[in-house]
């Protein structure tokens, strides 16, 4: 059968333990549909059996490119991105700036399951800020065959921090971001109570 991309998206408390739910409910669709864990998807074979790698963001970026960017401001970034040769536009925030060097030099790169977890706050707006990093979210996603299949995090649930994620998405919409968020005033309201 032809290979498709599907997305999860959900809410929950331990990205771990989504992480070994989400490995092990592949991992039997596999053998139920199969009867294996391998798939061949054109030339590639891909093999659903768990443990899927874990890889940060920040690392997968280290290995790819060479450069290390936790704790780099936006202009750094562009430099980073410049000497990628990676094409980035003046409305580009930090988040934006990351996601372009992740999405050009190592998301192809992951043709068997890999979870890409903490994601840095910027890219993230509606996700809990992580336990241990302030910067990171709790959120991974499961790269497979160079395609996103599962998103998933930690649900924001301060409406004072949501708030402070809407501005800072407001002014990067004020830049030109046209994907950047609008200040939901209504969920801010709804998280307060």
């Amino acid at each position: 059968p032809e290979f498709t991309v599907m997305e999860i998206y959900v809410a929950y408390k331990d990205y771990n333990w989504m992480m070994d739910f989400t490995e092990e409910m592949i991992e039997r669709v596999c053998m139920e549909l199969h009867g294996q864990t391998k798939v061949k998807v054109g030339e590639k074979e891909i093999n659903f059996q768990r443990p899927f790698k874990r890889i940060t963001m920040i690392d997968s970026i280290k290995e790819f490119t060479g450069f290390d960017i936790s704790g780099m401001n936006e202009e750094q970034l562009r430099e980073v991105c410049k000497s990628l040769n990676i094409e980035v536009e003046p409305s580009m925030g930090k988040g934006k700036l990351i996601d372009e060097i992740f999405g050009e030099k190592c998301e192809g790169n992951y043709i068997q399951p890999t979870f890409i977890t903490d994601y840095p706050k910027e890219m993230s707006p509606l996700c809990k800020e992580h336990r241990t990093n302030p910067e990171l979210t709790e959120r991974f996603e499961l790269m497979v065959n160079g395609k996103e299949l599962a998103n998933a995090y930690s649900e924001l649930n301060d409406p004072l921090d949501q708030r402070a994620r809407f501005e800072e998405q407001l002014k990067l919409n004020e830049r030109g971001d046209d994907e950047a968020m609008f200040i939901d005033q209504d969920f801010i309201r709804a998280l307060e109570y």
